[in-house]
């Protein structure tokens, strides 16, 4: 997914440039970059983060770096920020989001004399995109809402300019952008875990599509947000870190709530309660406390230097990953009857070998209980929950195993008292070898996070855009 932060400094600003970054680095593990702007011009400097995390690998780098503005970002794996020079004047820029017609949009620029050079196997720089499509612009607002208005997906971008800051949010508000400020400086970040430790105070949520300019006198807005929120109900679910608010709404308490409605909605005979770590671990919490049944770690989590388990690019390595990080206690194992609260199931690859090894320990029985529902269709917004194919989703394997054939629409198996949704269930349960396996419904985690529906989006789980 990536992740963004900013600063607009009465000083130097690249202490909380370098730290408010590295706040997003449970948003992705490929790629770390910042970028100033002083009175000799721009500096920036990208690292490969893959295997030595954001902070380890620039902390000789901001010594050499010096400003009162910059932007720095944690990325899926394109190379950011970009230093463009255009008839706007030189910026740097740095985007979180997906552009599905990226091919398209690329034919069209080029008719018109842009070329790209950000080429990485002769895939276009997504941040490069969308900085042709505003320099293409009479001025940085036409061109922001230019990208909004022509890309398919969503793009959430911060733009370093002589002036200040630009931070844009998506169209219709997929992910999130917050503003903050201490004394006279000012940030904006997509996770506020990153504000308080840096002393800065909440002082707005951007609004879908709203875009502001920050400066020496603080954010102004140059374009208005629009009425229409869909922001992806995920980050409450798994992405976003435990104590950071979207829209004014805590991750940690969405999790807790969702763990209560699971109980609420379940009647089992087990001896404990655990938490898949680290983010099964606040549902857990949830259900534990509301079925009054003792909450307990089968696995602790080796967080001094492994990262989260879907990162990885390889399958080899994303199981390796998942394996080497979970730490089993024997003693809470061993001849008992565990249910485990997880926040959803993917693929299931990893799950299932997790599943092995506590059988392998002594498990009586293992029951699952995902706080989303089943993830039917990939996402087309982000970059996650998404599998290389559409397919390898572990609901859509389990459909084509009933009805013997992949199918384009999956709607009739989404509803959880349908005999279809029941069979698709059974058959997950099956392939990770789950004593049982019941879901969170969707209406229960929509009242978790507290906003309606519609402000929502729910694509992966209903396949409503």
């Amino acid at each position: 997914m990536g992740g963004l932060f900013g600063v607009f400094s009465n000083g130097n600003c690249l202490e909380e440039l370098y730290y408010g970054t590295d706040y997003h680095s449970h948003l992705g593990t490929v790629r770390g970059g910042l970028a100033v702007k002083n009175a000799g011009g721009f500096q920036r400097f990208i690292k490969n983060i893959t295997s030595t995390q954001f902070r380890s690998k620039f902390k000789n780098d901001i010594q050499k770096m010096h400003g009162n503005k910059g932007i720095g970002v944690i990325s899926d794996y394109d190379d950011q920020p970009l230093i463009i020079n255009s008839h706007l004047g030189v910026f740097a820029i740095s985007s979180v989001g997906k552009i599905n017609n990226i091919e398209q949009l690329a034919r069209e620029v080029l008719k018109n004399g842009a070329h790209f050079s950000e080429m990485h196997g002769g895939v276009i720089n997504p941040t490069e995109m969308v900085a042709t499509i505003i320099s293409q612009e009479e001025t940085f607002e036409k061109g922001i809402k230019a990208v909004q208005d022509l890309i398919d997906g969503s793009c959430t971008m911060l733009i370093l300019t002589e002036k200040g800051i630009y931070a844009a949010r998506d169209k219709f508000g997929r992910t999130p952008l917050v503003l903050g400020k201490k004394d006279s400086s000012y940030a904006v970040t997509m996770e506020t875990c990153a504000f308080p430790n840096l002393g800065y105070e909440i002082t707005q949520y951007l609004g879908p599509g709203e875009t502001v300019l920050i400066d020496e006198h603080g954010p102004k807005q140059v374009i208005p947000p629009s009425d229409r929120l869909q922001i992806c109900a995920f980050l409450w679910v798994y992405y976003g870190y435990p104590a950071s608010n979207y829209e004014g709404i805590n991750v940690e308490a969405v999790r807790y709530r969702c763990g209560s409605f699971l109980a609420k909605d379940d009647d089992i005979d087990i001896d404990l309660v655990a938490g898949i770590p680290d983010s099964g671990t606040g549902h857990a919490l949830g259900y534990a406390n509301e079925s009054k049944l003792p909450f307990l770690r089968p696995f602790v989590k080796y967080t001094p230097t492994w990262p989260r388990s879907f990162m990885p690019q390889d399958q080899a390595i994303r199981d390796l990953v998942a394996k080497m990080k979970l730490i089993p206690i024997k003693e809470h194992i061993e001849g008992k009857r565990l249910l485990f609260c997880e926040d959803s199931i993917v693929r299931g690859t990893q799950l299932k070998k997790t599943i092995q090894r506590l059988f392998h320990y002594g498990a009586k029985e293992v029951h699952m209980r995902p706080a989303c529902p089943p993830l039917v269709y990939s996402c087309k917004f982000l970059n996650f929950s998404q599998s290389r194919s559409e397919l390898d989703l572990a609901g859509r394997r389990a459909i084509k195993e009933l009805i013997g054939q992949n199918i384009e629409d999956p709607s009739e198996f989404i509803h959880p008292n349908s005999e279809k949704y029941e069979a698709m269930v059974n058959i997950i349960r099956q392939k990770l070898n789950l004593t049982s396996l019941k879901y969170q419904k969707l209406e229960n985690l929509v009242k978790a996070i507290g906003l309606p529906k519609e402000k929502l989006c729910t694509y992966c789980w209903d396949g409503i855009e």
